[in-house]
Order: C-alpha cells, then structure tokens, then sequence
C-alpha cells in the first residue's frame, strides 16, 4: 500500500488528509499542535503526528517512514517550515509536492501592507479601536502599536498558549476573544460592533480563511480593512488538482459527498433543520441565485440551474469535498433535482426533501391538497379544462409576467370563466400577497412571475367517453361534409386504445377533431397530435380544439408520411383516415415505436382486407390482437312509429 505524509497546517491540508483518508492509502498527517490534531478526524490508515519538527526531525521521520510522496500543505505564512520540508526531501530522496492556497479577490477601500511592521506603522497613525484577526503569534510585533492595550482586541483560538500571548502583549480579559471558527460575515459584524473597531486587520487569505466574510462585515460596519500581505508562495498545485494528480498517481477514486436539498417556498425560517445543517455543513453551495440568497451562506458558492452546468462544477472542483444543491421548493415536487440525479452517478448523494409551494399555499388557505392535481406551466402546454371537468382542482405554478393572465384567458375562452382562481404571490416572502376571483375577473390583473395558482371549478366527476356528436363543430367544404368518427363507434375506440393519462397519441386523419379532443381530454398530462391534410377540415380542428380548452392538442397538417416524420414516437395511435396510405402509415408508425397500441377504423372492404394483410405481415396475430365489427342503429319516426335505422358496420382493429 502507497505511503503519503502530509503537513497539513491548512484548511486545503486538513481536506486532502479527509480525502487520503477514505481511500486505500496509508496516510501521516504532521500538524504543529493538538488543536491541530483535533481538526483531523480518526481513520484507520491515518497516523497523526502533533509536534512541531526541525529539518533533522523531518528528514528522520522521511528515512524511518520511506513515504512515496510528501505534500507540504503548511501556511504561507510559515516560510520557515516550507523550506525546512523541502530541504528535509531532498536529502533523503522523497518526492515532494507544494500544495497551495488560492488567493481572494481584494476588496475596494482596503489597506494592504506587506508585512507587520507596515501594518504597525499604519495603525499608529491611526485613531480608533482595532480587531486584530492575525493570531498570537504576531502579538509581540503589534504590542507597538500607540494606546496598544486601550484600542487592541484580539480574536485568538482558545488554548493556553494564544491567551498567554494576549497576556504577554498586555492585553486585559476584556479584550480578548477566545473563539474558534469558522466566523460568519454576521458574527464578524457583531464583533466588529461590540468592540467599537474602526480597523479590522487579518492576513490575505482564501475562502477557507474566512476573508471573504470579513471583507462583507468591513464593509457593513463601516471598518477599514487593513490587510496584510502574505509572502510569495512557491510553485504547487491547487487543491484540486493536488487531488486529480494523486488520483492518477495511485489510483485512487474521488467521490464527492452531494446533497440535492429543498429549500422551501424561499423564506429561511420555513427550512427544515436537517436542509440548514446541510447548507452550514457543505464546503461549497449551488444553486439558482434566488436560492443562494435565501440560503444565505458564508461557504464558497456557484449560481447554476442546468444539471450539466452542475456536474460539470463538482468535477472540476475537487478542492471541495461536499457539495450541497439547494433546490426550491420540494426536492420531488417539479424540481430539477428530477434530471440533476442520474448524473450524478459517481457521486455520494444524498437528497432532502423542503416544503413545497402546493403544502404551504393550501395550508395557508387552510385547505386540504388531497384532490388537487399539481401541474407546471413552465415552458409547457397544459390540459387544466379535462381536469376541472372531472371536478378536481388544479394547482399551477405559472411563470413570466403574463404567466396568470395568460392562464385565466384560456380558461375563459374555454368557457370555464366563472371557475375560481385564487394566486399566490412571492410566497412566504414579507410581501406575500393572495388574491382570490373568477378567471374572467383575473384576466386583465397583473401578478408576480413568482406565482402559484390554485384553480377550483364544478365538473361532472366522469372521464367523458363518447361525448355527443352535437358537442363538437362540423362543417361542409369544397370536398363536402367533413368526416367524423360518430360517438358511439369513438367511445369503443377509445376503450381499446386504454389511454393511460400521460399518453403520446396520434390521430390520422382527425377530420372535425373528435377523436383527438378525447384523446387530449383523457390524456391530459401527456400529448396529442391531430394529423389532417383538408384545410376545410384543419379550420373545424382549431375552433374544436378552442371550444374544448384542450391545450395539449397540437394539429399537425399534411399528410402522414410527410406530416408525422418529426414527430415524436406515440404510445398510441388512431387511423380513422389514410388516405389510401394505411400500410405506410402502420409502417411508420412500428418504426417509430415498436410497442405502440393502435385502433384502425374500416368501413370498406378494400380497407378491411388491406388491414387484414399488415397484421399477418407485421405479426400482430400472437400479440394482443383484436378486430371487431360493430353495428350502430338509432331510433327514427316514421309517422307515429319509432323504427330503428341501422349504419353501416364499423370494423375497430385493435393491434
């Protein structure tokens, strides 16, 4: 088994020991003190040494140990240890790798100093109190400093050797502060307040440093950040690619702990402990940027939405060993946590549910959402009128600035104007706002984009099959009365292609419409494709398709080997018309699916022998494989009598 010794006097130090630590490797972390030591949590293949070492004592443990790689992650700070490593390796031969810190970004209005004594010289020409963040060690040099012991604090780790240090300085138990991190940019400001600083003064460092939290509580509180500069660092790697090399080098697997978390409506009071904890917990967040502000983290973080963005993120980054993905809402309610997972294979994953904005709208309104059929209108075409028919209710979440209005003017145009409609603003945010009306009343009212819509109307409690033949519009054109499939033959048909709800469906040659308008209306999470090359008859679908509010019906023109070639594949499909193309169409529509169902209609006998010979072709005889002949009479009187008038049979192939 591989040896590696690390120095690990840094936060990326204490990283890549964690990462050593759960791979087959035997791993030695030096660290100078037993805070140190208590920072690295126990593994079996992790030995811990916590003293300080000279060069002799450096190059003895190399000889004695005979380490494959040593990586020297210590301070930039600690230039003396650096180069004591590096001298150590090369006399006794070990492979030695710098391992460094990245640097932020500087803030506007800060004062940067090379060194300690320019800090001092600095502060001495200064008034007011200061919040040294530097450690004790510097304590003796910042001593100097006029009216020392009245304007110095100190922020120190609690041990006995940086309170001694205070003491040392002169510095009184009223100022010192004896914490240890990491240190939110709220609590630097509450220090920063309490002591009455008008200098804050910490040395250059990164986001596991805590420099950017003291950079945004400088510049809440007004305090000048005098910031000194740390020496030039010597050529290494960055964490990140520290970890890839080491991968490459023994073989190693990097496997990123990644919590999908939901957050909630938005407001950060209305998180679950468990989703808080892992926002604290996590080395670096993603998520959209309303997410991450309603998250409000101190940790590195990354404004991202598409799935590929994100993994892509957390592969490059291997300097972070967690990750959390704040979604909104509730991770499996309409959430892109639905795509993100599959990618996220090779990966340590972990998902958190949150409130969703169905569970606190309806608890707001103090209704039950038992019945209440969830549905998202973002960037999709949705069948709400098939859902209030049957008498449910329908929860929307709508988007863009019209996204309400656009949906309460289908509604009306439907003739579902007097339904009720009650939107909720900005949820659980201080400007919450719900508004309550018919959709006729709604449709001219302007809504937030962040709005969700509860829709309640009276239905008839029954999926409609067979609807009457007066319900739908039916005209005459150039090439006389268009065709329609008559009610009693459509409700057999549609009982054989057993729709499931979220069905892809074809209709070839929908003439008036009425197949596909009950296809969209049993169908309505799925999607239905009318397909019809009359133009009189393409006019009859629209008006139909409108009369209906059946908004997941698209009508297709053309005929169906030039209209249906884009399409995408169906789960089931209905030929009530071809034009003379049956067998290309069945061909087609095998290629394009395999296990699609079918229901085909024939009335002559050209067309029932022509389907008779595709279902031998095809083989359809050993799969479930059905063909009926159906005869409709109706009653009709003739003077006093009521006679019945038959129509001509129907055959119904079911393949």
């Amino acid at each position: 088994m591989n040896k590696v010794c690390v120095f690990a006097g840094t936060t990326e130090g204490r990283k890549l020991v964690e990462f050593l630590s759960e791979q087959p490797i035997c791993v030695t972390a030096c660290v100078a003190t037993e805070y140190g030591e208590s920072l690295l949590a126990p593994a079996d293949n992790l030995t811990i040494s916590a003293c300080r070492l000279t060069e002799g004592e450096i190059q003895a443990l190399l000889r004695a140990e005979r380490f494959d790689l040593v990586v020297d992650a210590t301070h930039p700070y600690a230039t003396a240890v650096t180069e004591n490593i590096a001298t150590a390796c090369s006399s006794a031969g070990t492979p030695y790798l710098r391992l460094l810190r990245s640097c932020s970004a500087a803030p506007e209005g800060a004062v940067f100093v090379p060194d300690t004594f320019h800090a001092v010289e600095y502060l001495n020409h200064t008034e007011g109190n200061i919040l040294l963040t530097t450690g004790s060690k510097e304590l003796s040099f910042y001593k100097s400093i006029r009216g020392f012991s009245k304007r110095a604090y100190a922020r120190v780790l609690p041990v006995d050797t940086s309170l001694v240090a205070c003491q040392d300085a002169g510095l009184a138990p009223s100022h010192i502060i004896a914490m240890q991190g990491p240190f939110s940019s709220q609590m630097n400001a509450v220090m920063l307040r309490a002591t009455g600083a008008k200098y804050l003064v910490t040395k250059e460092g990164d986001a596991p440093s805590g420099f950017a939290e003291k950079v945004t509580a400088a510049e809440e509180t007004g305090a000048t950040l005098v910031v000194v500069g740390r020496p030039p660092q010597q050529e290494g790697l960055s964490l990140s690619d520290m970890m890839g090399l080491l991968c490459r080098r023994f073989g190693l697997t990097w496997r990123p702990r990644v919590t999908v978390a939901g957050i909630g409506p938005g407001c950060n009071e209305l998180m679950t402990r468990e989703v808080w904890q892992a926002i604290q917990d996590a080395d670096c967040l993603i998520g959209a940027e309303r997410m991450l502000a309603a998250a409000r983290p101190g940790q590195p973080v990354f404004a991202a939405i598409r799935p590929e963005t994100i993994v892509e993120y957390i592969r490059e980054h291997r300097e972070f060993h967690s990750f959390t993905v704040v979604m909104s809402g509730d991770t499996g309610f309409f959430s892109g946590t639905k795509k993100l997972l599959p990618l996220l294979t090779d990966c340590q994953v972990e998902v958190l549910p949150g409130i969703s904005s169905l569970s606190y709208f309806c608890a707001r309104l103090g209704i039950s959402y038992e019945d209440v059929v969830p549905i998202s209108a973002h960037g999709r075409a949705v069948a709400i009128a098939p859902i209030l028919r049957v008498g449910r209710g329908a929860f929307v979440l709508v988007s863009g600035e019209d996204g309400v209005a656009s949906l309460c003017h289908r509604l009306t145009e439907a003739g579902m104007g007097s339904v009720s409609v009650t939107v909720g603003e900005r949820l659980s945010y201080p400007d919450e706002r719900i508004t309550s009306g018919t959709a006729e009343e709604l449709t001219e009212e302007s809504f937030s984009p962040l709005s969700a819509v509860l829709v309640q109307g009276p239905g008839t409690a029954a999926v409609p099959c067979g609807l009457p033949d007066e319900a739908f519009l039916r005209g005459g054109g150039r090439t006389g009365v268009v065709p329609m499939t008559k009610s009693e033959i459509r409700a057999v048909c549609l009982s054989k292609l057993q729709l499931p709800e979220d069905a892809v469906c074809w209709d070839i040659g929908a003439g008036t419409g009425s197949v596909s308008i009950e296809m969209a209306l049993q169908a309505w999470r799925g999607q239905v494709y009318a397909v019809e090359c009359r133009e009189d008859a393409l006019e009859l679908l629209r008006e139909n398709r409108h009369r209906f509010g059946a908004e997941n019906l698209k009508i297709v023109p053309g005929t169906a080997q030039e209209a249906c070639s884009s399409l995408p594949p169906p789960t089931h499909a209905f030929i009530g018309g071809s034009s003379g193309n049956l067998r290309e169409i069945i061909y087609l529509l095998r290629e394009k699916n395999p296990q699609v169902r079918v229901v085909a209609t024939a009335v002559t006998l050209e067309s029932i022998s022509e389907l008779t010979s595709i279902v031998k072709e095809l083989s359809f005889a050993n799969t479930d494989y059905e063909v009926i002949s159906l005869t409709v009479a109706k009653d009709n009187i003739t003077g006093g009598y009521h006679l019945m008038r038959g129509q001509n049979p129907v055959y119904i192939f079911s393949i």
